[in-house]
C-alpha cells in the first residue's frame, strides 16, 4: 500500500514539475536590454554622452553594444576601446541626450577607476567596460565588451510610470526616420496619460521637450 502511495505521489510531483516552463537563457534569441547612458572619449579626450541599450545577461559581466557607424560613440570606441555605461533614473538627461540637446560641458563627472573614461556623478551606478571585438560589417555595428569595474553612487528611484513613458518617448524621437510621423504622434499621445498622472517636474519637462522636438521634425518633413 505504501509503495503504491509513494508511486502515486512521485508521478503527481513529476506532472506538476512538467507544467513549470523552463527558465529562459540570455542568448541572442532571449536577450535582455538595459537602457542607459554611455560615455566615451575621442582621441583628444573629449567626452561624448549617448543613450544606449546594450544587450546584457543577468550577471552584467559583458555588454553587446550596437551603435550605428555614423554615431560618435562608434567612432570613439573604435579609436579608444573603453567606455562607461551608466544606469540612471534621470530621464531629463536621457531625453536631452537622445535628441542632441544635452550640455555635456555642464555635466559633473569624475575619472573612472579601471578604464580611461568619465563617470557621470549623478548616475545610480556605472559599468566600466573594455571592447573585446567590433563587427562593423553592417551599418549597425556589434561591439562586444567586457565589464571591468562596477560602481554605485545612489539608489535607483524605483518604478515610476512617467519615467518609463519618457524613456519610450525618447526612443520614439530617435526613430522618426523609421516610423511614419502619424504613428509616432499616436504613440506619444498614449504616453501622455501616465506622464500627466504620475510625473514630477523633470519628467513633465522631459516629455514636453520630446513632444516639441517630434512636432518640429514632423513639420519639416
Amino acid at each position: 500500500v505504501f509503495s503504491r502511495l509513494f508511486l502515486i505521489l512521485i508521478r503527481g510531483a513529476t506532472k506538476q514539475r512538467r507544467r513549470v516552463p523552463p527558465r529562459l537563457g540570455f542568448g541572442y534569441g532571449n536577450r535582455m536590454i538595459l537602457e542607459g547612458l554611455v560615455t566615451s572619449l575621442n582621441s583628444a579626450g573629449e567626452m561624448n554622452v549617448a543613450p544606449m541599450g546594450p544587450i546584457v545577461d543577468e550577471s552584467l559581466a559583458w555588454l553587446r553594444l550596437r551603435p550605428f557607424q555614423t554615431s560618435q560613440t562608434f567612432r570613439n570606441l573604435k579609436q579608444h576601446p573603453q567606455g562607461v555605461l551608466h544606469v540612471t533614473d534621470d530621464v531629463l538627461m536621457l531625453a536631452s541626450a537622445a535628441i542632441g540637446r544635452l550640455d555635456v560641458a555642464a555635466i559633473e563627472t569624475f575619472a573612472s577607476k579601471q578604464v580611461h573614461g568619465r563617470v557621470i556623478a549623478s548616475a545610480c551606478r556605472w559599468y566600466e567596460f573594455e571592447v573585446e571585438s567590433i563587427d562593423d560589417s553592417s551599418e549597425r555595428t556589434e561591439i562586444h565588451a567586457r565589464v571591468l569595474h562596477v560602481g554605485r553612487l545612489r539608489d535607483f528611484f524605483g518604478f515610476n510610470r512617467a519615467k518609463h513613458a519618457v524613456l519610450e518617448a525618447a526612443i520614439l524621437a530617435t526613430r522618426l526616420h523609421l516610423l511614419p510621423s502619424e504613428e509616432v504622434e499616436r504613440q506619444l499621445a498614449a504616453l501622455r496619460s501616465p506622464v500627466e498622472k504620475t510625473a514630477g517636474p523633470n519628467e513633465l519637462a522631459a516629455f514636453e521637450m520630446l513632444c516639441d522636438f517630434v512636432a518640429g521634425q514632423c513639420d519639416r518633413s
